[in-house]
């Protein structure tokens, strides 16, 4: 795991450009070359919708292997922030006292999130700070009904490795919430021929971008985000192929089975094994055996017959109905 210490010092080398990795979220994992000066604009952008001034602190609890917490380290440098670092875990907050006459700004991913507001002293420490913007994944209904309450801005995050972080927000709380994801005013979107999502973001990616999202544009230019084109789960910031996931277990599985999602109030999207083995305790000996933890499903579902098309293929949409009836 990269250390704040070997960012800075691959920050502060002769080089324009630092190495990322994509997501996955728009086809397999890849390695990025990015320029830095992109990634000083992406950090200005957000940190002027948001208000932040120099002396503000910003909280770093993410992996420094990923875009997310890289850019919480840019925009302290930026925006000059006072940074406050703790060790990424599922509870970033305990023990963490916030100051609340002070401005601050956290990025978290859905699973941190869902952990600190189980506890009361964490959950009194989220509230705290001024704005709280989410990536990670789609935001459940009822985690999202959680965060209404909360005395500061909110925000689930839209944005990819590839944008270098988020290009648009949507408020989850106050008068200004909603379903639609707000574009920053240097970010122009358009759907095309397929009604996926294509991002033209100058200042942080060169060229257009076309996502795997199926989305709706209002006359604002905001996006609802409808689904995905592709086969992707985004598990708790974790992006995970469904066909590789297929490809381990396709020779250890004896009877025909598929993998699907469903919605998750704490990872926003959970794995599904779909199977028409019986024993589903062989096929979660199997699952736990062989898979890496973050591909292992949460549910497992037995069901008479696998749905295909009349082609004979996979019916993913079926399996996504039949995985959200569990």
């Amino acid at each position: 795991m990269m250390t704040l210490e070997a960012f800075l010092e691959e920050w502060n080398n002769p080089s324009d450009t630092i190495l990322v990795h994509s997501s996955g979220s728009t086809g397999k994992p890849k390695p990025l070359l990015v320029e830095k000066r992109r990634m000083l604009n992406s950090a200005r952008i957000t940190c002027d919708f948001l208000g932040l001034t120099s002396g503000d602190m910003a909280f770093l609890c993410m992996p420094l292997d990923y875009i997310a917490g890289k850019m919480m380290v840019v925009r302290s440098i930026e925006r000059h922030l006072d940074l406050v670092s703790v060790p990424p875990s599922g509870h970033p907050l305990r023990g963490i006292t916030i100051d609340v006459n002070r401005r601050s700004l956290a990025a978290m991913v859905l699973p941190q999130v869902y952990n600190s507001l189980q506890v009361p002293e964490e959950k009194e420490a989220l509230q705290h700070f001024s704005h709280l913007i989410i990536g990670g994944g789609a935001i459940d209904t009822h985690l999202e009904e959680e965060l209404k309450e909360f005395p500061n801005p909110v925000w689930s995050t839209y944005g990819m490795t590839e944008t270098l972080s988020h290009i648009a927000l949507r408020r989850l709380n106050g008068a200004e919430a909603g379903k639609w994801y707000k574009p920053f005013d240097s970010v122009k979107v358009a759907c095309n021929e397929e009604g996926c999502l294509v991002i033209d973001a100058p200042l942080v990616h060169e060229g257009k971008l076309v996502t795997n999202d199926i989305v709706e544009i209002n006359a604002a230019g905001h996006f609802k985000i409808k689904g995905r084109k592709d086969n992707v789960i985004s598990s708790g910031g974790i992006k995970i192929q469904i066909e590789e996931v297929e490809a381990v277990l396709k020779p250890l599985l004896d009877r025909p089975f598929m993998i699907t999602k469903r919605a998750d109030r704490k990872f926003g999207e959970a794995v599904v094994l779909l199977t028409e083995q019986e024993k589903l305790s062989e096929v979660k000996s199997i699952c736990r055996q062989t898979l890496p933890k973050y591909w292992q499903p949460r549910h497992y579902l037995h069901v008479n017959q696998i749905p295909l098309t009349e082609t004979g293929k996979p019916n993913r949409a079926r399996a996504l109905s039949l995985a959200e009836e569990i």
